[in-house]
């Protein structure tokens, strides 16, 4: 029996070029939200989740940091998918037919320079490749999808205009997740520890809960915050560093965290993707 990959969106979708991309001998598996696509691991109908966190025109995925730590999954992998948007309309239409361009709200404004040139209004989408679909159903000229090339082919689109994104390095991460953790030291670069921390109730708790990452040589790559439960006090951070809770710099830093913290949950390790230590 292969092996399933759940992802969102539908099929065509960016999350099933990652799946494509960095899982191609697992079957992909669409979920209408992140979720679902959680709940489809958990329940066992799918072995990996791939989840977009940020991208680097839009930022954070919103909701996403929120639904990792009640997910009840791993961090088991990272990957770096470089996203191309393009204008899909419908068999023999044009360009300068198009009035109006389908996209969800994380794609649309990465292509905002380009829209505003052709004088194109863009439209909000729950998925791009559900865009696709329903451009093609509704066969009007005047109508187009931002998506990728994979969406076109599945849904018999043209290609009006190719990689119009107004950035050329733009990149969406996903984490890869799955039932049980896997903290074997893998890959060719350096680990990485995720976890989500809430900070005591003490002046600049924050300030000395990060001192041991400093003085302990630890690199910290991500520090995001978030509210928990809609209570301004309650504030929770999500962190990423460099390294494996095993080796006695990071054991260290982790140690100070607990002492200026109330809660700490570690959500994966993983081998930090080759793409991190790209340069330009």
């Amino acid at each position: 029996m292969t092996a399933r990959i759940a992802f969102q969106g539908e099929l065509g979708a960016y999350g099933h070029q990652a799946c494509a991309d960095t899982r191609p001998r697992h079957e992909p598996l669409p979920c209408s939200t992140f979720d679902e696509t959680m709940e489809a691991v958990r329940r066992g109908d799918a072995e990996l989740a791939m989840v977009a966190v940020e991208n680097s025109t839009y930022g954070r995925v919103a909701d996403v940091h929120s639904l990792l730590p009640k997910s009840g999954l791993h961090i088991v992998d990272e990957a770096f998918v470089r996203v191309h948007v393009n204008l899909l309309g419908i068999p023999g239409g044009r360009l300068d037919q198009v009035q109006e361009a389908h996209g969800h709200p994380v794609i649309l404004p990465q292509v905002a320079g380009f829209l505003r040139q052709h004088n194109i209004k863009g439209v909000v989408s729950s998925d791009n490749a559900r865009a696709a679909r329903e451009v093609r159903e509704a066969n009007d000229p005047a109508r187009a999808a931002l998506a990728s090339e994979l969406a076109a082919s599945i849904y018999g689109l043209d290609v009006l205009a190719r990689h119009i994104e107004d950035h050329d390095n733009n990149t969406t991460r996903f984490l890869i997740m799955a039932r049980d953790p896997d903290f074997r030291r893998r890959g060719d670069h350096a680990m990485m520890t995720a976890f989500v921390f809430r900070v005591r109730n003490i002046p600049a708790a924050l300030y000395k809960a990060m001192g041991g990452f400093a003085t302990n040589g630890v690199n910290m790559t991500k520090l995001e915050s978030y509210m928990v439960g809609g209570q301004f006090t309650a504030t929770q951070f999500y962190s990423e560093i460099e390294g494996h809770p095993d080796d006695r710099n990071v054991q260290l830093a982790l140690e100070e965290l607990d002492y200026f913290t109330d809660h700490v949950k570690l959500l994966g390790v993983y081998p930090s993707s080759p793409r991190r230590h790209e340069r330009g």
